[in-house]
């Protein structure tokens, strides 16, 4: 008898759970193991969708959110859209500051979630009444019936991936994983995965991806913020130019940092060999295992989960545009774009 097909209640269902799968063809020359927790098959598209349902159902726990709320976000695109997904099925208005570095799909889709989207400019500091961090601020102060999520500074941020990715992670790889590999962004992420699968496996090893032009990895060596180390850079959702409360530095052994235009070809082999369509970040976390191995962090006994954050299908104006990465010289160093289209006259 043929297996009915389950029917959810609305997209918000669907959020988790998401598949691990292997990756074959961009690893055959490593030692080890190697996994994706693949996070762009959400249904708001990457793992952010975990934290924006978790935060906004604990609001409600509080009897902080009442129909007609309005929800306030500092982004660069990826929370943004998740939290305007669950407004939109909860009942809520949702304001986003997003940086100008988002990419033009980001902010294109935020819009058609019916977000009032204000663009800051990236390279301010984070101090400048102009950054996203202030404009976040100054919006919540000016609206009536509003809470500023603030995931950058809240502890929720954590707690939602300490109860959902870290337990998924574990049981679909039997316990056996060996090492984490994840972007380090606001640090929600891999701060409340690694929290989950040390205290299942003290031994298992948490590497935190950075940007150069992040403050991230120094920080994480010396506790001290460089503000040298600061500079622009052009992948999203990765590095920072302050330090996040949300990320437990004590959780993660060490940082690997990777360039912008690594990232970006990286990103574009991972579609090309093992078929997944990822975006600008898993390219960053895909490059960082490249470099790991080259250093030799891997042996024939690793199990590495590298968590892949969002789908490629948010950058289709950036890295995987062929005139874009002309413009950032990304193929005068590595190989040109294919030409993969004909028109017919």
């Amino acid at each position: 008898m043929k297996q009915k097909l389950g029917i959810t209640q609305n997209v918000l269902d669907l959020i988790g759970n998401t598949p691990m799968i292997r990756l074959n063809k961009i690893t055959k020359n490593i030692e080890g193991e190697f996994f994706t927790k693949f996070e762009g098959l959400n249904p708001g598209h990457s793992t952010k969708d975990r934290i924006a349902l978790h935060i906004i159902e604990q609001a409600e726990k509080q009897g902080i959110l009442k129909k007609g709320t309005t929800i306030i976000e500092t982004t660069s695109g990826n929370t943004g859209f998740s939290l305007a997904m669950v407004s939109i099925i909860k009942g809520y208005n949702c304001i986003l500051a997003v940086s100008s570095k988002s990419s033009l799909d980001k902010i294109d889709m935020l819009k058609a979630m019916g977000a009032k989207v204000y663009v800051c400019p990236a390279h301010v500091k984070a101090d400048d009444p102009r950054s996203y961090y202030q404009v976040a601020k100054r919006l919540h102060a000016e609206t009536a019936d509003s809470i500023y999520i603030n995931q950058y500074f809240n502890k929720l941020n954590v707690d939602a991936h300490y109860e959902s990715t870290g337990p998924e992670i574990w049981e679909q790889t039997n316990g056996e994983i060996t090492h984490l590999i994840a972007a380090s962004g606001t640090g929600g992420t891999i701060s409340g995965t690694a929290k989950f699968l040390k205290e299942q496996n003290p031994n298992i090893k948490i590497i935190g991806v950075d940007a150069y032009g992040s403050v991230l990895q120094k920080f994480h060596e010396t506790k001290v913020l460089d503000p040298k180390e600061i500079y622009p850079y052009r992948i999203e959702g990765l590095g920072k130019n302050l330090i996040p409360t949300a990320t437990n530095f004590d959780i993660i052994d060490k940082f690997e940092k990777v360039s912008d235009e690594n990232a970006a070809h990286r990103a574009r082999e991972i579609a090309l060999t093992e078929g997944i369509f990822a975006g600008y970040t898993s390219g960053a976390a895909m490059q960082a295992t490249i470099q790991l191995a080259e250093k030799g962090e891997f042996d024939k006994n690793s199990k590495v989960v590298i968590i892949f954050p969002d789908h490629g299908s948010r950058y289709m104006s950036k890295i995987y545009n062929d005139n874009w990465m002309r413009e950032q010289g990304f193929f005068d160093t590595q190989k040109l774009a294919q030409e993969e289209v004909e028109f017919i006259k």
